[in-house]
């Protein structure tokens, strides 16, 4: 499989008051939603104005680092971080798994930008960041489909790995499944991709919220892709082996960047891929098999 890359960046407001809690093991969790919106141009030429928020955790003695600078909800942050797959057994039954932001750091913007309130009582930034960068392997053969309106969508399954060293030592492995969608040309241009394949995507992390056949409300986080190029299969670690589309679109700039969720008829952008640091030999996943994480309904 590809090697591996994870990251995610965001600037938001804190939406209310970040938590901070122990798992049985005494595992300290730092918890707080990131709130902003993405502006971006439909096809029809009108700014739309996309809400989202995005649970952000912590782990270890960094959450009580965290939790001793007395962040309040309305605080502008930045956070640089990965996104974490978790799967665990329901008390109903069956399996659940949920993919949610993991940070690596956290800091607190030195200017107040405009707040907007929320119908739950909470806030967002009136702009904000919200990048995804990954890279890892397909795992099923995609179907393109197209929506009532003849929009062209193509769904993705992505295997992103993670190695570390635990505290021994030892070196770890995991692998996130991550949902990626993609749209219009973007989702045409990338149809032949197969099971095995790495790709490379960037584009915005996206909530989704549906009932299921219960009638409990679920809600996922998945990405909407921006860019995806195709790596080569032989390329050896620390090469680039990129083997870009043809049909891969041009960057445009930040203010004609269209991106909305899949419900408002996004309009496919690109821009240059970017890089982060890695978490290296952290040991970053300690104590999340102590818990399931919890589902909440988003504040939309």
């Amino acid at each position: 499989m590809a090697r591996g890359m994870n990251h995610v960046y965001l600037i938001g407001a804190l939406a209310r008051d970040p938590e901070l809690r122990y798992t049985p093991s005494g595992t300290a969790v730092f918890e707080a939603t990131v709130a902003g919106e993405d502006h971006v141009i439909g096809n029809d030429g009108r700014e739309r104005k996309l809400p989202w928020y995005h649970r952000v955790s912590i782990l270890g003695k960094p959450a009580e680092w965290q939790a001793e600078r007395n962040l309040k909800g309305g605080d502008a942050v930045m956070v640089e971080g990965s996104l974490e797959y978790s799967q665990w057994e329901a008390p109903e039954g069956g399996k659940r798994s949920m993919v949610r932001v993991k940070a690596l750091r956290m800091e607190q913007l030195g200017t107040q930008p405009e707040l907007v309130q929320d119908a739950g009582g909470g806030v967002r930034m009136g702009s904000g960041m919200n990048e995804v960068v990954l890279i890892g392997n397909v795992t099923r053969d995609p179907d393109l489909r197209y929506t009532p309106a003849g929009d062209a969508v193509l769904g993705l399954g992505l295997a992103v790995n993670e190695t570390w060293n635990d505290r021994q030592g030892q070196k770890q492995e995991k692998t996130h499944w991550i949902d990626v969608t993609l749209w219009r040309e973007l989702a045409e241009a990338m149809k032949d991709l197969r099971k095995g394949d790495p790709v490379v995507v960037q584009g915005r992390l996206v909530n989704e919220a549906w009932t299921d056949k219960d009638g409990n409300k679920r809600n996922s986080t998945k990405v909407e892709a921006t860019r995806v190029e195709a790596l080569s299969r032989g390329a050896a670690a620390g090469q680039s082996g990129y083997a870009a589309s043809p049909a891969t679109p041009r960057p445009q700039t930040a203010s004609s960047a269209a991106r909305p969720q899949p419900s408002r008829a996004p309009a496919q952008a690109s821009r240059g891929a970017s890089t982060g640091n890695r978490s290296g030999g952290l040991d970053i996943d300690q104590g999340l098999d102590d818990f399931p994480p919890e589902e909440e309904d988003l504040p939309f």
